[in-house]
């Protein structure tokens, strides 16, 4: 199938990018790690000894960037609906995190709970604002539904959020389970993308008690 202008516009745009040129030349499968090191290097999110939750992880860029600065002390689980490929010292899990064998597999995994869950989550773009928006703030409020059933108390949920229809009504969402809220926009982010990277800090939830209730592995 012949690519359309726009398509080649983009890829030519892309590969240009400084970003993606130095993510291919360090190592990293995604230029959204340059991401996460600058919000690591500015908030200290990722320390040694970590229970991890990668949500939306694939292709590993951020898992790739988290696995070493937990250490062999910690434990990262990356979860994707796509397939990907191993990082080491990290649990890689292909399925959708609601499928019952995905989330017992995640509990065997992280029988705790996590200290951190973090999403790099973006929607598939159609080119309609209104449909690519409401998709977004989906995925955003999902990764929150994460938060809510897995965090410990006094942890971080680190998601990307696009500004527009329905981002404040997630702040307020937010605001009922965290003390703080943090709002990055890393360098390597796009200038003229709307999206931002939201720190909620001090989780005040109730995970442990809906984690009690979630599916367990019967291996």
């Amino acid at each position: 199938m012949a690519r359309s202008k726009s398509s080649e516009k983009w890829l030519k745009e892309h590969f240009r990018d400084v970003f993606v040129q130095r993510a291919m030349k360090e190592g990293y499968r995604s230029r959204a790690a340059y991401k996460l090191l600058e919000i690591q290097e500015k908030d200290r999110i990722i320390r040694p000894g970590m229970r991890i939750l990668d949500v939306g992880a694939a292709p590993g860029g951020w898992t790739q960037v988290a696995a070493p600065l937990i250490g062999r002390h910690g434990r990262l689980v990356a979860v994707d609906r796509l397939p990907m490929d191993p990082v080491a010292d990290a649990t890689v899990i292909c399925g959708d995190v609601y499928e019952d064998e995905v989330i017992a597999a995640c509990r065997e995994a992280l029988p705790e709970g996590a200290d951190l869950i973090m999403s790099d989550m973006a929607p598939n773009m159609s080119g309609i604002a209104s449909v690519d928006q409401a998709r977004a703030i989906d995925l955003a409020e999902l990764a929150l539904d994460m938060a809510q059933r897995w965090l410990r108390p006094g942890g971080t949920l680190l998601i990307k959020v696009f500004m527009g229809a329905g981002a404040e009504e997630l702040r307020r969402a937010l605001r009922k389970d965290f003390k703080k809220i943090v709002v990055r926009k890393p360098e390597a982010s796009r200038a003229r993308s709307t999206e931002q990277y939201w720190l909620a800090l001090d989780f005040q939830g109730l995970a442990q008690e809906r984690l009690d209730k979630l599916p367990t592995s019967s291996l």
